[in-house]
């Protein structure tokens, strides 16, 4: 196709769409993405994503470390994109490049806008007990995802699904939804429409403490804190010795216990877990895994005296 598209991402959530443009036949001319930068404990280089996927495509790649430099921006028009195609780019866009093509910024974002606006929109969904999310097909403006929608496409969340599982079915579901709408899009037939800020959210990047469990809380928002935080930054509490506990779902809610105890109290370990009183119940924790330690079942760190029946989760300082 004679249509000339740069493509913007760095996370897994871009793969599908950029792969999907190429196996259309559109003319992908040039890959954004983040810069390279140290990770793990041995700083090595890491690239992002989608510069693998670019790289083995054979594609283009430039990986500024902003695009509002002169330098960045005469590489991008050099490259007379007709349009250009953001998906978990990380970044915000300025007028310079929205209004570089004459067809605009589409991106692919990760919810059903206005709601979950930002960069963890899939996760947040999850934490605030979504039953459903999705992607939107959105024509790019200054602002943080407030541009006008083309296209909406649907997913049910289900009760036991995590943030990456969720993820990953939305980073197909964008692919699909762009590649249905984009002739429509491209020739006038399908139109954006605005959207309504006053039923806008946030979806605020998570921190390395936004797993932090809450034992008064209940039991439904605990499950969705845990599903919501993995695998990153993960749910966690503390041992009765202060030592940090990541605390891994499935999490069931435990009938049998009364209400006797305090909140992260540690009321019984069996075979299928631990079971921790919480605001309104008890709470079934299948895996964890101790600071130091490997993920385990959560009846071994009772048996290996980690965790003992009577304890109160969550109250002691991080050691």
């Amino acid at each position: 196709m004679d249509l000339r598209i740069t493509f913007m991402g760095s996370a897994s959530f871009a793969l599908p769409s950029l792969l999907a443009l190429v196996k259309a036949g559109y003319q992908v001319v040039q890959v954004v993405t983040r810069a390279d930068k140290p990770k793990g404990r041995g700083l090595e280089v890491s690239r992002t994503p989608v510069a693998e996927l670019a790289s083995e495509l054979g594609l283009p790649i430039i990986q500024p470390k902003t695009v509002r430099t002169p330098e960045v921006l005469e590489q991008l028009r050099a490259a007379a994109p007709d349009l250009i195609v953001v998906a978990a780019y990380g970044r915000i866009l300025p007028a310079e490049v929205l209004n570089l093509p004459r067809f605009g910024c589409l991106n692919v974002h990760g919810s059903i806008l206005p709601k979950y606006r930002g960069a963890a929109p899939v996760q947040w969904a999850v934490i605030n007990g979504e039953k459903e999310t999705g992607v939107s097909i959105m024509k790019m403006d200054e602002g943080l995802d407030t541009g006008p929608v083309y296209a909406v496409g649907r997913l049910p969340i289900g009760e036991d699904d995590n943030a990456e599982l969720v993820y990953d079915r939305l980073a197909e579901l964008g692919a699909q939804t762009l590649m249905a709408h984009l002739p429509g899009i491209l020739d006038g037939s399908i139109l954006p429409v605005a959207q309504d800020d006053s039923l806008a959210t946030l979806a605020l990047p998570l921190e390395k403490n936004t797993g932090a469990i809450n034992w008064e809380a209940s039991v439904e928002t605990i499950r969705n804190l845990v599903r919501g935080c993995d695998p990153w930054p993960g749910a966690f509490t503390t041992t009765a010795a202060g030592v940090r506990l990541r605390v891994f779902g499935p999490l069931s809610k435990e009938i049998g216990f009364g209400s006797g105890g305090h909140p992260g109290e540690v009321l019984a370990a069996d075979a299928g877990g631990i079971v921790v009183r919480a605001g309104d119940g008890a709470i079934r924790i299948p895996m964890v895994q101790p600071a130091g330690s490997k993920k385990m079942a959560a009846r071994d760190a009772v048996s290996g005296r980690r965790i003992a029946i009577g304890d109160v989760l969550g109250k002691a300082e991080l050691v």
